[in-house]
């Protein structure tokens, strides 16, 4: 079993997602150590936003072989797909930057959504190719936007990626919020306490494979 690890936040050690994700990956590890961990840290290391040059060479537009820059481009996101692709459990830290995720998580999702790997163009519409992993996303926001409140309208995050990893097929999903975080200390300390409850309760080992 393969775990594929993902962060995007870019406040280093301060960061509340960074912290839930690596307590998802703690519990899922402690009940499975058999779990292989791939870790990929987008802020540190991130891929690069697609480019009309990306787009053509994918797409076998021009013909001319690719140049240095855009060959490495290339081999990022060939890797970052296979590493998906590898992956039976996907943990990916998300938090939300002024309402939906940081680009570079973006960048990422635009590596992996690929027609023919991904997901495909049926007659019936598109049919995700992915459903065979599990996906669990440690969701950060500074303010409140779950339902019901007043800047609900505003959230693009959790609802995008809740969007993207249906479309790909992906139906064992399992998302943990803490918002509130800039609201005051005590919201934060509250907030987080209820999400680490919430990984506390996660379906793991034997019971994620019986539930699959």
């Amino acid at each position: 079993m393969n775990l594929l690890h993902i962060d995007a936040s870019i406040l280093g050690p301060n960061s509340a997602s960074r912290v839930l994700s690596a307590a998802v990956v703690a519990r899922l590890t402690a009940a499975d150590p058999s779990l292989t961990v791939t870790r990929r840290d987008l802020a540190a290391e991130p891929i690069p936003h697609l480019s009309g040059a990306h787009l053509a060479a994918m797409m076998g537009v021009g013909g001319a072989e690719p140049g240095a820059p855009l060959a490495e481009d290339l081999a990022q996101g060939a890797a970052a797909l296979e590493e998906f692709l590898a992956a039976d459990i996907v943990v990916i830290g998300a938090p939300v930057y002024n309402f939906t995720v940081p680009s570079h998580l973006k960048a990422w999702i635009d590596r992996i959504t690929i027609a023919g790997k991904t997901f495909r163009y049926t007659e019936r519409g598109a049919e995700g190719l992915a459903g065979d992993k599990r996906v669990i996303l440690a969701v950060t926001r500074g303010g409140f936007y779950g339902p019901g409140s007043p800047a609900a309208p505003l959230e693009h995050g959790e609802t995008y990626l809740r969007g993207v990893f249906g479309f790909l097929g992906v139906t064992d999903l399992d998302v943990i919020v803490a918002e509130g975080l800039r609201v005051s200390d005590e919201q934060r300390a509250a907030a987080m306490d209820a999400a680490h409850a919430r990984i506390a309760g996660l379906r793991t080992g034997r019971e994620a494979r019986a539930a699959a």
